[in-house]
């Protein structure tokens, strides 16, 4: 099983690497990489300077995506652990977000890397349940709870 080093984005099929938050074939998303630490996941990202709110202050809706993103990666992950498999192993599972849910606890400086720290709350069947928190500086700035569901297969069929 994945033992950290391997980003769960990094194994997504090609026709599921352009999300703008975390696709890898996306050349102006944010490329944001999620791995296993532990019983949790974690994924780093530094803002630049066009990801202002307010001077000195990261944009919630970058927060909103970074939880997003690190959440559906780590449904991902935890749907092939549940099933006893690799990552990216056929066939491939992949998650979209049914519900976004985020408290914004203090404003987030921008000049800092963003820490996230996520815990899979529940798997049930084609949901999986991921809350996470997102730190900057060591300081808690946000919360948040991703209802992540397997990917219809329209989707999937669609590409």
């Amino acid at each position: 099983m994945n033992d950290g080093k391997i980003a769960f984005q990094d194994v997504y099929p090609d026709w599921a690497a352009h999300c703008y938050g975390c696709g890898r074939l996306n050349e102006h998303g944010l490329k944001l990489k999620t791995y296993r630490d532990g019983v949790e996941s974690v994924t780093r990202f530094t803002p630049l300077s066009h990801h202002t709110a307010i001077p000195g202050y990261v944009y919630g809706g970058l927060i909103a995506s970074v939880i997003d993103c690190h959440s559906t990666g780590t449904a991902a992950a935890a749907a092939y652990r549940a099933e006893g498999r690799e990552l990216g192993t056929a066939p491939e599972l992949r998650f979209v977000t049914a519900s976004l849910h985020v408290d914004y606890l203090r404003p987030t400086p921008i000049d800092a890397e963003l820490v996230v720290r996520g815990k899979v709350e529940e798997v049930k069947g084609r949901k999986i349940v991921v809350s996470s928190e997102l730190f900057a500086k060591g300081e808690l700035c946000a919360r948040g709870r991703v209802v992540a569901v397997r990917a219809p297969e329209n989707l999937i069929l669609g590409r």
